[in-house]
Parts: structure tokens; sequence; C-alpha cells
């Protein structure tokens, strides 16, 4: 599989180009193999191009900590001496996908807690405060962002880059009763804004495609689990019970699909397909703090150590959006880490779609192939504060990619799909 380019297509419908004496590489959608069963034709799998998944195309290898509350994220207003101060803060692995309502909520907040306030200050430059500080700028505030740090050095930026709303974003048992609507308003304004994206310069939101690929049945997530099944993601019970809220918002993408054998070139033998967001993180961290400076938004590059310090700011009002640090800083021990590591591919032309195989996730983006292997399931990184790359868990993804690619040359070479070295 070492560098092996794929062309997927047939007969007809696909061909080698020529450009400048060279062979041109074409991707076509998949086509079933001869007698098996397929879908549709206008419905048909899009393009699959192999990654190349070579252990010296890890450019980098990033670990975020996700700051994880049992209760739900901490949208509520504080007084520090005569000032409101609204927390906005604790989103688990649902900071980006969340943003635009989390910070509707608690911009609204902070009108409700300073009626007249004209001036703003927002605490934090990554997902929570760049999207704070633009939803207050839209609802008339001046807004200064207070911040230790910027993109491309923030956490934020080390996420995965996927619609996940309720990834982490609390417990079952602990959330509040009245959490799950407030999640459900959160979760559509920010899908309502992240398609006002779409389309936009540099591609900073995007539909794509996902696999997920199994040679087992499709677990019955409610099934008593088997002691003699092997403890992979894929069988293992959590230790928590995470709050799952997704069903509620379920017509705003399509339903996954289990696909017929033999309709992908993927080798297992079960394939479901879904569509989700993808963000590009990068471009899109960067368009967002270009609109707040275009807004006529201001930025002082400023640690705080404890909420006292906010009562000496100019402005009025303040929203903080701290992430992880606020467990520190308001001595929050209800914020728990919860360790996250990516291994980045160079990005790749024609590679634009996401993966689920033996604990690995994939997803082919813009700014770099982003690889998350997961060997304990959700669990995985639990009230861990380590944020040192390791080096051989990246390269453990690659070895998955390089397994199921090799898996598919057979089934590429079979229906007559052009390979070259």
């Amino acid at each position: 599989m070492d560098r092996r380019l794929f062309l997927q297509g047939s007969g007809a419908l696909a061909g080698l180009g020529l450009l400048n004496g060279c062979a041109k590489r074409v991707a076509m959608p998949a086509v079933a193999a001869a007698g098996a069963p397929t879908v549709p034709f206008y419905d048909m799998p899009g393009n699959i191009v192999p990654i190349r998944a070579d252990l010296d195309r890890i450019f980098r290898i990033t670990v975020c900590l996700r700051p994880f509350r049992a209760q739900g994220p901490r949208i509520e207003v504080v007084k520090m001496g005569d000032k409101p101060v609204v927390t906005n803060y604790g989103h688990g692995g649902s900071g980006w996908s969340l943003s635009w309502g989390s910070a509707d909520f608690a911009v609204r907040k902070a009108m409700e807690a300073a009626p007249g306030v004209k001036d703003c200050a927002v605490i934090g430059a990554g997902a929570l405060g760049l999207t704070a500080a633009l939803t207050a700028q839209r609802m008339g505030y001046n807004v200064t962002i207070y911040a230790k740090e910027r993109a491309p050095y923030i956490r934020s930026v080390r996420a995965t880059g996927s619609w996940t709303p309720d990834s982490r974003v609390a417990l079952t048992d602990k959330a509040p009763a009245t959490f799950a609507a407030d999640w459900e308003k959160m979760a559509r304004t920010s899908w309502g804004m992240y398609n006002s994206y779409l389309g936009t310069a540099g591609n900073p939101i995007e539909w794509t495609d996902r696999y997920q690929l199994s040679d087992d049945p499709p677990r019955n997530p409610n099934a008593p689990v088997d002691p003699n099944m092997p403890t992979d993601a894929e069988h293992q019970k959590p230790q928590h019970d995470f709050a799952r809220y997704a069903d509620s918002i379920a017509d705003l993408h399509p339903k996954s699909q289990l696909l017929p054998p033999g309709s992908t070139p993927f080798p297992t033998k079960y394939v479901r397909r879904s569509t989700s967001l993808s963000f590009n993180v990068a471009g899109y961290a960067k368009q967002l703090m270009q609109e707040f400076f275009i807004a006529g938004g201001r930025m002082e590059y400023r640690e705080f150590h404890t909420p006292n310090e906010f009562a000496t700011l100019p402005q009025g009002v303040v929203i903080c959006c701290t992430g992880y640090d606020s467990r520190a800083l308001w001595s929050d021990e209800s914020v728990v880490p919860v360790r996250g590591q990516i291994a980045w591919l160079i990005p790749q032309e024609g590679a634009q779609y996401g993966i689920g195989y033996k604990n690995l996730n994939l997803l082919a983006r813009r700014d770099g192939i982003v690889m998350q292997p997961s060997f304990g399931g959700e669990d995985e990184g639990w009230n861990d504060t380590n944020e040192q790359p390791d080096r051989g868990v990246a390269e453990a993804g690659v070895k998955i990619l390089q397994e199921l690619y090799t898996r598919m040359e057979p089934i590429i070479a079979k229906r007559g799909t052009a390979i070259r070295a």
C-alpha cells in the first residue's frame, strides 16, 4: 500500500486522462461489483480516495483537554463586585458544535443582567470566546476580547472538526431537568449559524460523508455486555453514562444508511454511511477573528488568575469563555479534563470523507487529515491532564489505515480499476 494511487470507477464512467504527458488520477463514484445489490444511481457513494497512510506523512500531533462538566455547560450570571459576569464554559467535546447557541444564551443573560450597557468584555479567544464576541457585536455591543493566547495556540484549534453537539456534554443522571430543552435550543441555533457559512471563501464549513466500517453486526447499545467479548472501544461498556440528545434534532441532517454489500470499495461486511458537517478549523478560526476585527472589535493579551480581576475591567459586563482553564480560574472542581490526541496527516487532494474503523476515527479535512485512535472507548482520557503527544498511539492509527487499505486493494483490482504505483 506504500504511496499507491487508486482510481475508482468503471467502464464508460471512468478512465485515465493525460496532463502534460503524465497520467492524471481521476476519482469516480464507487460502483458495485457485478451482481451485487446496489443503491440507486443518484445515491451512490462519492469519491473514496484511499489515504496515503505513511508514517512519514504525520506532520504534527496535538493534544487537547476537553472541559467536561457532568451537569453540562455552566452558563450563569455571577457578580464580581457590582459587575455581572456571565460564565460560558464546560462544553466537553461539543465546544465548536454548540458555540453559537451557547453564545446566544450567554449574551442574552448579559443583556438581562446589565440593561443599557454597550461595552462588553469577553475572556478567551477560543471557539466559545470568538462566537460570544461576534454574537455580542451583532446584538449591539462594543466588544473587547481579553486572552492570554489566540489561534493557532489555543486548545480549540486541536479539535477534530466534526459536528458533535452531544459529545461528552453531560451525564444522564447529573444534568438538570431543563438541560435537554436548553441543549436543543443551543444545537439548533448553532446549526443555523453554521449553515450560513456554507459556500463562503475557503470552505470553513462543509458537508462530508462518513463511513462506519465493521466486520461484526452493529451492536445494540442497550444490550448487556458479554464478559467474554474483547474490551475494545466497540464492545467496552463506558464507566460513565453520557447524556444523548441527538434524537431531538434528527430532522437537521440525513439519516444514516446501512449500505448493501459490494456497493462501496470498503472491505468490511458492514458499511454505514452518514453525512454531517465538518469544520476546517484553521481557516474557520481565522475567518471568525477577521469578522470580529472588521466589526470594530479590539483584543488585548492578558491573563487572569482570579475572577475578582474582572471587576477592574472598564467594560460594564463580562462573558467568561475560558474552557478548561476555568477549572483553575474559578476553582471549579466540576470541570473534568478529558484528554484527546489527534495525529495529523498531510492533506490530500480528492480525499474528503470520514471513517470509523477498528477504534480509529478519521476525518479528511482541507487543513489536514485528522486521526484519533480511541482504544479506551468514550472513557479514554478521563481525568487525564497529560498534554504531551504520544507518537506510538499516532503510529498505531496509521497502521490501522494501512491494514484497511491493504484489504481494499484486491476489491479495487477486481473491479478493473487502474492502480498505479
